[in-house]
């Protein structure tokens, strides 16, 4: 049976490597590791307000294949993190390329890494993130009493009437024993986890080619090692409470209770565990970053077209082949080339701007991260991510779309000073105002941008096309209208959009003909007061 299962299981880990996992995502706890870590020595954090308009969610649901929960939460904070180098990227490259060729080597990580698949291994970062709970200033007293429950055992041999004060010192022992339970069952979880993840980092060093992640991890495992027997108490404790062996755990209970084992043992592995915080976290990223590696080969292997971003020294340069969301089934390719110039974007809703922006920004975040885009060919300088998209009201502060509009774009402009470069994505820009002070202030902001940065921005106002067109290329996107249909071809193309088809929309969907008539006189009485201005 156990053969059975062993073999079910490795059949299992083949077959899924290359596919999206089919399970729940709990971002509360995935983020656990990434809220406190500190990522202020990185390139970039990305911002909760541009992992919003990327989809970023639906996008680390679709690139995670890690097994273990840790390379999960360590996985999240790397796709939100830029790095300050890319020092470590090839040798991470020779584990992905050893991870693909050979399938006894994965199975193996794999196999090692699952065991820190279960919802308790959330909460190792705990034990080097958090603050860890001290003893109270009475704590002296459990000393005490746990001394004074020896002696009085070992007195009432000779005086059974010792027994007496024995049964007093147990009713207090039974109060501090159950006040201890709920400083217990804060580390039930996490301390069993972190005796596992120590144990998995020791299998997984044994390995050559892993050590090279962190040649002085040995230490750190050997840290860890001193205080396990001490933690092994917690393993014991979470066995008696799934196991149905009621006798022995009243047994056990009473023993715990009578020597105050609980309280002493809890306090002294935190205070141990306190002083290794750096020692944790170091074992957390070796396994972290191992899964993380085995995901992103994973994700590739999965992959019809996939590339490996050029990093190139030339600011305002951006050059996408083929490039495609991965969240957009069937999605059509395309291609661009970015010199000196940013991007303007003409053409009407739902043929595919937008998209394309996203489409921009997504690859760049994980040519960043994960040194890898989903395109054929993608050349970028090393660059940092902002973006305006996706912007609603906000009413619980009583602010319009427009101010959070404003606001998103100060911040923008703020940045767009910091001396490093910055590619800026915008969508509609100022859209929550009248057509001459959007178009205005528009061609004002967008200028201001992209001196020495990377504007990509969509527009219905063909005016900023030709405000704009001595430091903006031009590209549109538009759909062909029939006699009673509407086809897009998603393609981009060079040049500002000449044709408008919004009132031929309306007229194929069957709005009064009086309405498309006072429509297409008004538009071509407009058209003539702008060409006589």
């Amino acid at each position: 049976m156990i053969n059975n299962y062993l073999k079910r299981n490795k059949e299992k880990l083949i077959t899924s490597f290359g596919t999206p996992k089919d399970d729940w995502f709990d971002f509360e706890q995935i983020e656990r590791y990434f809220r406190k870590k500190d990522n202020s020595h990185s390139f970039q954090v990305l911002s909760y307000k541009t992992c919003n308009d990327l989809d970023f969610q639906e996008l680390f649901m679709f690139v995670d294949r890690t097994h273990s929960k840790v390379g999960q939460q360590y996985l999240y904070n790397k796709l939100r993190t830029i790095p300050a180098s890319t020092d470590a990227t090839g040798k991470h490259e020779k584990l992905i390329t050893r991870f693909t060729e050979n399938i006894e080597f994965r199975l193996s990580v794999q196999h090692q890494l699952s065991k820190l698949s279960t919802h308790e291994a959330y909460y190792i970062s705990s034990l080097f993130q958090d603050e860890l709970l001290k003893p109270p200033k009475w704590y002296f007293i459990v000393h005490l009493l746990s001394f004074t429950s020896l002696l009085s055992l070992i007195m009432s041999f000779f005086n059974p009437g010792i027994l007496l004060v024995l049964s007093g010192v147990f009713i207090i022992n039974v109060a501090v024993h159950y006040w201890n339970k709920k400083n217990l069952y804060q580390y039930i979880g996490s301390i069993p986890q972190l005796l596992k993840l120590n144990g998995i980092a020791r299998e997984l060093y044994k390995n050559s080619s892993l050590q090279e992640i962190n040649p002085n991890l040995s230490k750190s495992i050997g840290i860890i090692d001193k205080v396990r027997n001490r933690m092994s108490f917690f393993n014991l404790e979470t066995k008696l409470q799934g196991d149905v062996q009621m006798l022995f755990w009243l047994m056990f209970e009473l023993f715990k209770i009578l020597f105050l084992l609980e309280p002493m043992l809890l306090f002294g592995v935190l205070g141990q565990l306190d002083k290794k915080r750096k020692e944790i976290e170091d074992i957390f990223i070796f396994v972290g970053q191992i899964d993380s590696i085995l995901s992103v080969a994973s994700l590739r292997k999965g992959l019809n077209n996939y590339c490996i971003p050029e990093i190139v020294d030339q600011r305002q340069m951006l050059v996408a082949k083929d490039v495609y969301h991965p969240l957009i089934y069937n999605c059509v390719k395309n291609s661009i080339s970015v010199s000196k110039k940013s991007i303007l974007l003409t053409g009407s809703n739902m043929s595919g701007k937008t998209s394309f922006i996203r489409t921009i920004g997504v690859n760049v975040l994980t040519g960043l991260t994960l040194n890898t885009c989903f395109a054929e060919q993608f050349s970028m300088p090393y660059i940092r991510l902002y973006s305006a998209i996706r912007i609603s009201d906000d009413l619980l502060n009583d602010k319009s779309y427009y101010f959070e509009e404003v606001l998103t774009i100060k911040n923008m402009i703020d940045e767009s000073k910091n001396g490093k470069l910055n590619l800026f994505l915008l969508d509609e820009i100022f859209k929550g105002t009248n057509t001459i002070e959007r178009i205005s202030a528009g061609k004002a902001v967008l200028s201001a941008l992209a001196k020495d940065n990377l504007v990509f921005v969509s527009t219905h106002d063909i005016e900023l096309a030709d405000l704009l067109k001595d430091e903006y290329e031009l590209y549109h996107f538009s759909e062909n209208v029939n006699n009673r249909t509407i086809d897009f071809d998603y393609k981009i193309k060079i040049g500002k959009l000449k044709n408008r088809n919004a009132i031929r929309i309306l007229e194929i969907n069957d709005y009064p003909e009086s309405i498309i008539k006072e429509a297409i006189d008004i538009s071509k009485e407009l058209n003539n007061m702008n060409r006589n201005q």
